[in-house]
């Protein structure tokens, strides 16, 4: 416990004296000495100079030892993967993504692969040398089944041989999580989350998610399902595709990408559109996809009031494409402001597109740090891209 409290302030403040170290942690001289010798026989704590000035000699400066380990994490989107590898002291080291042109999930998974080789390879890390590796996806891991489940937006995804091929190309120390909930400790630890206890981080793209932080805290629920609004039964949401929303949950089929699409067609505009388009055209002006922005924000406005009313968090973050597009922040926050009399802040993701990678970093070097200090030593190398 001692040699944790010194990594700990170490990770958040150092390079530290062992005078700082004591006063800091409240621990006795002799004790900071034992467990700073201790840490650095164990490769996890290193000398970082000394610092110079005042009186009497120069006092040595600790840090955590960044190359005790390597983190890769990644994310499993519809449209990219995305991911980056960082060391023990939080520093990435490489950062990429990829388009993504298939609906198969083997390819998918082969493809993931790729942009883990790639990254380490920039980095100048060797596969071994990463310790862990955080898969951030849509969908609930099923540690019963080994599956992912609620992963409707991945066609295939849901497979069991999904999981068991990402564990032979990442190894053991692989930890699957939900790419919302990975976003949302991104806002905690970095972005708006930091000035309150209690938000919901809401994202709005190919798909609908959430991540809910109560008191600091992740919820995830009994069964690891919380946040998964796309399936809120918040009654009559307009035309949908019903089998899509049967697949996927009738809130996602309404307010995801594709039901902004097909509200589009229904509001006249027609030829090849996106999403994005709608939303650059009602920005320029054109009525039917203004109207269609205004009808999408009353959606997500019901689905963050539903959350509201029974979390009361103090801030909802937007983020994804559609989360994040100007305005449109404001527009739920309006919707918001006529559906509750006591309505949380609406504020636009400060992570961006990063959020899901930053996340998985986050947790991958907490958990990594946790496993070394258990043992005694570096954590364990046989996670690895390949």
């Amino acid at each position: 416990m001692n040699e944790e409290s010194l990594v700990n302030t170490l990770r958040r403040d150092g390079p530290l004296m062992r005078a700082d170290l004591t006063r800091v942690c409240g621990l006795s001289k002799p004790t900071v000495g034992l467990g700073l010798a201790n840490l650095e026989r164990d490769g996890l704590v290193r000398l970082a100079g000394r610092r110079q000035g005042g009186r009497g000699p120069s006092a040595v400066l600790y840090e955590v030892n960044p190359e005790a380990g390597f983190v890769l994490a990644v994310d499993v989107g519809r449209e990219f993967l995305r991911g980056a590898v960082a060391d023990l002291a939080g520093v990435v080291r490489s950062r990429g993504r990829r388009s993504v042109h298939t609906a198969k999930s083997h390819v998918r998974v082969s493809q993931l692969i790729g942009l883990a080789a790639e990254l380490a390879e920039s980095a100048r890390v060797s596969a071994d040398a990463i310790t862990d590796v955080v898969v951030g996806s849509p969908g609930v891991y099923d540690a019963r089944r080994d599956a992912l489940t609620l992963a409707a937006g991945l066609p295939g995804w849901g497979q069991s041989s999904v999981v068991a091929d990402l564990r032979r190309a990442f190894g053991p120390n692989m930890v699957l999580e939900n790419d919302i909930n990975l976003a949302a400790l991104a806002e905690r630890d970095h972005g708006h989350g930091r000035d309150v206890g209690t938000f919901a981080f809401v994202s709005v793209g190919t798909g609908i998610g959430m991540g809910l932080v109560l008191g600091g805290r992740l919820h995830k629920g009994v069964h690891g399902s919380a946040g998964e609004i796309g399936f809120l039964p918040l009654g009559e949401l307009g035309p949908i595709d019903a089998s899509d929303a049967r697949r996927r949950g009738t809130l996602e089929a309404a307010a995801s990408a594709a039901g902004v699409v097909r509200a589009a067609r229904r509001h006249g505009m027609s030829g090849r559109i996106s999403a994005r388009q709608v939303f650059e055209a009602a920005a320029a002006g054109d009525k039917a996809a203004a109207a269609v922005v205004c009808e999408e924000a009353g959606l997500v406005a019901r689905a963050v009031a539903a959350v509201s009313l029974v979390a009361d968090p103090d801030l909802v973050v937007l983020g994804g494409g559609i989360g994040s597009a100007p305005g449109f922040a404001e527009a739920v926050a309006a919707e918001l402001g006529r559906l509750l009399s006591t309505a949380p802040d609406v504020k636009v993701s400060a992570m961006g597109a990063e959020a899901t990678v930053e996340g998985g970093l986050r947790l991958g070097i907490d958990r990594a740090w946790r496993r070394a200090l258990d043992r005694g030593g570096t954590p364990n190398r046989e996670a690895g891209p390949g």
